[in-house]
């Protein structure tokens, strides 16, 4: 028998249900796709929304690419002002020391050694990286693509910016070393 009780928690688990599932149920779409943006940014600069889940390449006053990406985890993320400071293909990697720490199981390989992890389809920076730097140095947050597609739309990163490989290998041909990223 289905009681009032049992109606109200059914109802109030649905509802919770696209908040909880994220991005994805929302109607989010990871594709590239030509958009309009406030005027206040200039052509050539990068906007990430984090919230959203998205990146704007912006290509004219008011006009912009919009690109799905994979966001830092919670207390991970970065946000600011910075400028591309580096640019890779098929880049090297080698986890922070406050990563080898917080997910020793994770990164016990990397642990009390130098190794560093070659460029190719298994590293974790995928197929291209824009490097973040702020005032001259390295902040060690990237722009970069992700051998895991399906996090995108979600807040799972060490803090770095994801997007599929595709996306960032297209992303990175637009960028110019200096271009200015911004993070709300």
């Amino acid at each position: 028998m289905l009681t009032r009780r049992t109606f109200m928690a059914a109802t109030a688990a649905t509802a919770a249900l696209p908040l909880a599932a994220g991005a994805q149920t929302l109607g989010f779409d990871p594709t590239p796709q030509a958009v309009r943006i406030k005027k206040d940014y200039a052509p050539g600069q990068i906007l990430v929304l984090p919230r959203s889940y998205y990146l704007y390449y912006v290509t004219e006053p008011g006009q912009a690419i919009r690109y799905g990406v994979g966001v830092g985890k919670a207390g991970l993320e970065f946000t600011g002002s910075a400028v591309i400071g580096a640019k890779k293909e098929w880049p090297t990697w080698r986890p922070t020391n406050e990563m080898i720490e917080r997910d020793p199981v994770a990164y016990g390989r990397f642990k009390d050694n130098d190794y560093v992890q070659p460029g190719g389809p298994d590293n974790p920076l995928g197929a291209r990286a824009l490097y973040l730097f702020q005032n001259g140095r390295d902040t060690y947050f990237r722009i970069h693509g992700t051998t895991a597609p399906s996090t995108i739309g979600s807040s799972i990163s060490n803090g770095c910016i994801r997007l599929r490989n595709e996306h960032v290998a297209d992303l990175y041909e637009r960028t110019e070393i200096g271009t200015v990223v911004t993070v709300l």
